[in-house]
């Protein structure tokens, strides 16, 4: 789901040319750079969130599995938070998890 709307492209610039040799390729297949908007205060208004405190253990990806029965989508709780790591969380930190992923989806800007 991911990378669904993220153009692909065959990267066999001089940088990449020893990776390249090294794995017996002509070029690297890499997905381009998804372009999101960060959520502005005033659209939390409108969604449906849990908050969490943050506490020791907590992992993004567990949150993710447990809201949405899905580990990879951990980033869309570290984007919706503006912390892009669990390193950027602090225990006691109040983690704000939209509840509908289709809605978070469609204000970054990654609706299909």
């Amino acid at each position: 789901m991911r990378n669904d709307m993220r153009e692909t492209f065959s990267n066999n610039t001089e940088e990449y040319k020893s990776l390249i040799k090294k794995r017996g390729r002509k070029f690297i297949n890499q997905y381009e750079t998804p372009r999101l908007v960060n959520v502005k205060s005033e659209d939390y208004v409108d969604l449906d969130v849990v908050r969490r405190v943050w506490k020791t253990g907590d992992k993004l990806y567990k949150l993710a599995s447990l809201y949405y029965n899905d580990p990879t989508m951990w980033w869309v709780i570290a984007l919706f938070n503006n912390k892009p790591t669990e390193a950027h969380f602090n225990i006691g930190d109040i983690v704000y998890i939209p509840t509908s992923i289709e809605e978070i989806m469609n204000l970054i800007g990654y609706d299909s």
